[in-house]
């Protein structure tokens, strides 16, 4: 079993994410969305908005400045992406549609679903109608939703139902018009010819998503692994070791690490990175936060629902990519209002050349300010890197 440095996983993470080298330059079109979308294997959707939604800023720190009806048209025109929970609410290619089929077909009832049963007997059969006749819908187009309940996120009996019926594959999600879903039946969503594709049995579709997983992160522990396409680890490892002993990935220790690591084996392995980027909260090369501090030695959590006054850097705080390094955290709101991107606070991971990032970290807030159709960048001063940033901006 070889060692590799943790500079050398480093790099390879990054590689393997697409963001080790400069962004295409030109006009961005659906065959770069195609390419990331390969690469990263997995998008994650958030509703928050406070900058722009999460999925396309992990486009942006991919592609640059591309038209955000990109993500539209490939998924919903096209039809070459789906959503499901992949991660969490994901966009996923569309021919990884069977990889998904053992999670619908054995998804456990909910608490909630077996109560509306119990209460309203063929409840699910009838909101399941509704759709066949009326789809694609929302929750609110529902003849019967129910209102709105003190649990499960609020949602109505019509809500809990329709996901449900996502969930278990029954119905699946045909577009959103303002983060809202829309349901319809699969067979008017999902094209004929990926319906057609043979689906695989429930480990051979977990192994395939392993590996996967592997290709999207390069190096990575079991946990890791699991984590990418949410696979239990007490499922996951024995498949893990598996595809080990069978050669389709590649067992290494990783310094500093406790746990082997596994090497996909068509990892790229490059000398250097030179790659720039904010990465949302959501981005799936900081995602899994045990990983990235055992990658980075960045210790990084969220504090949307942290009091104010708690906060430690901010409400909305991107790492930013540097090289091979994550550099800086800066907590950034677009006030679309006032046509500024604002960041309201900026923070230097320790040991790191303050002068160095504030130049690269201001031409990366001039590229997304453009990108988001804002005219100007202004910093707040708050904290150690607020000056310098300032003065580069």
């Amino acid at each position: 079993m070889r060692t590799i440095s943790l500079a050398r996983a480093r790099r390879m993470a990054i590689a393997a994410q697409g963001l080790h080298r400069p962004r295409p330059e030109g006009k961005i079109d659906a065959r770069h969305l195609r390419k990331v979308m390969s690469t990263i294997g997995v998008l994650q959707i958030d509703s928050v908005n406070v900058v722009a939604r999460s999925h396309r800023l992990t486009l942006f720190s991919r592609l640059g400045n591309y038209d955000p009806d990109l993500l539209q048209r490939v998924f919903v025109d096209r039809r070459e992406l789906f959503e499901y929970w992949a991660h969490e609410a994901s966009l996923v290619p569309m021919d990884d549609w069977p990889l998904f089929r053992h999670r619908m077909a054995g998804m456990p009832p909910w608490g909630a679903v077996q109560r509306i049963e119990q209460e309203h007997p063929g409840f699910m059969d009838q909101v399941l109608g509704e759709v066949g006749e009326h789809g694609p819908l929302a929750a609110s187009d529902l003849s019967q939703g129910g209102g709105r309940k003190g649990n499960w996120w609020g949602w109505s009996d019509g809500k809990l139902a329709l996901e449900w019926l996502f969930a278990s594959g029954r119905v699946t999600v045909s577009h959103r018009r303002n983060f809202t879903r829309y349901y319809d039946l699969p067979e008017r969503v999902i094209p004929a010819e990926t319906r057609a594709l043979p689906v695989p049995e429930a480990d051979e579709a977990r192994k395939m998503l392993l590996t996967k997983g592997a290709a999207s992160m390069g190096v990575g522990t079991a946990r890791d692994l699991a984590d990418y396409y949410r696979i239990n680890i007490k499922e996951a490892r024995p498949l893990v070791e598996e595809l080990a002993d069978g050669g389709l990935l590649e067992r290494v220790q990783v310094e500093g690490w406790s746990d082997d690591a596994f090497v996909h084996p068509g990892a790229a392995n490059p000398r250097s990175v030179e790659g720039r980027a904010l990465l949302c909260p959501f981005d799936s090369l900081v995602w899994y936060r045990e990983r990235t501090q055992r990658l980075f030695g960045f210790h990084y959590r969220i504090e949307i629902y942290v009091p104010e006054p708690k906060r430690v850097h901010g409400y909305y705080v991107f790492p930013f990519l540097l090289g091979d390094d994550l550099v800086a955290r800066v907590d950034l709101k677009a006030d679309r209002a006032a046509g500024v991107l604002r960041a309201r606070g900026a923070f230097l991971e320790e040991g790191r050349d303050p002068v160095r990032a504030a130049s690269a970290l201001a031409a990366e807030l001039a590229e997304m300010a453009a990108w988001l159709g804002l005219g100007e960048v202004s910093v707040e001063p708050r904290g150690d890197l607020a000056g310098p940033l300032q003065k580069a901006v």
